[in-house]
């Protein structure tokens, strides 16, 4: 009778430090969850804001303003274009 209580006691004992273990790790787990639902919705805002930011600098306004004020480029006039004819069209 002694050795069945020592055993249950065992028994009880290992189970509580289990399921005290278990519920460390499901703790530690959803931490671990909500700092990486956090980074999720940062790096979505920062997504978001990218876009917008690759939206303006590629406006084509934006590109023909830097190409005549910055770089001092223009169109060229009619009469010096040139167009000239591939070989496999000429045939």
């Amino acid at each position: 009778m002694l050795r069945l209580h020592v055993v249950l006691i065992l028994l009880l004992l290992a189970s509580a430090i289990s399921l005290v273990s278990a519920q460390h790790r499901s703790r530690s787990l959803h931490t671990q969850l909500e700092r990486e639902h956090q980074r999720m919705r940062m790096l979505e805002t920062e997504w978001g804001q990218l876009q917008i930011e690759q939206g303006t600098l590629a406006a084509h306004a934006r590109i023909s303003d830097l190409a005549e004020t910055k770089l001092k480029m223009h169109a060229p006039a009619r009469n010096q274009v040139i167009v000239l004819d591939s070989p496999e069209a000429v045939q």
